[in-house]
């Protein structure tokens, strides 16, 4: 974390579980995994989240937020609105997609309602209302920016988000006890530097999405019979 700390208490506030954007509800393909067999206990479990954050997150989407996070501070438009299509595109499920675009949303509201937020001008709020429909990813860039947040500093803590959404909903489906579940995150969010750093180290035109076994699984999800999240 960069050395200064007084935009900890945002910081804190955008990574936070409570952030009103519905990520509870969504397992990112998790449930069809252990539906499939794919995933049998926490060991499996903790593979297939950290697989999650290296090449769905660190190796996909990450490099983009970078590229709308400069676009955000630069005011740049059409690389805001080229980029969210990429995003948007890059979710091959509809169930996929509909996170992205539901907690985008969701994360776009919280944004807007914010009090006493001077840099968030209404030149940012034309340009987010402009994003149809909005990427997670895109408004979470946007977030950062006005909050003033140290780039990696924001990643961590989008990764952050992530990987506590994910260890919640293997607790309640596989199941794992709550200091098992505890365990397990402390031992992804370890990784998270060095998935931070890669996702620095990588230009967003290199951004690659390529997780064949989430995008036939999160497919199969759409028609499970029974399931307790909507991804």
């Amino acid at each position: 974390m960069s050395a200064d700390r007084s935009n900890l208490p945002a910081l804190l506030q955008l990574a936070s579980a409570a952030l009103p954007v519905g990520a509870f509800s969504h397992s990112l393909g998790l449930e069809a995994a252990l539906e499939a067999g794919v995933v049998r206990d926490a060991a499996s479990a903790e593979q297939w989240i950290a697989d999650y954050l290296a090449l769905a997150l660190a190796d996909g989407e990450a490099p983009l937020w970078r590229a709308q996070y400069a676009a955000w501070l630069a005011l740049d438009e059409n690389t805001l609105l080229a980029i969210n299509d990429q995003l948007v595109a890059m979710r091959e499920t509809a169930e996929l997609r509909m996170e992205s675009e539901q907690t985008g949303r969701s994360l776009a509201l919280w944004l807007q309602a914010l009090p006493q937020l001077s840099t968030f001008t209404e030149t940012h709020r034309a340009m987010l209302g402009r994003l149809l429909p909005p990427a997670y990813a895109s408004v979470h860039a946007c977030a950062s920016a006005v909050l003033d947040l140290d780039e990696r500093d924001a990643l961590q803590a989008m990764g952050w988000s992530l990987a506590e959404n994910l260890t919640t909903a293997a607790v309640k489906l596989v199941p794992l006890g709550q200091i098992a579940g505890q365990a397990m995150l402390r031992r992804l969010a370890s990784q998270l530097p060095a998935w931070v750093e890669t996702a620095m180290a990588r230009a967003p035109t290199q951004a690659r999405n390529f997780t064949p076994m989430l995008g036939i699984l999160s497919a199969h999800h759409e028609t499970q019979y029974t399931r307790l999240f909507r991804s």
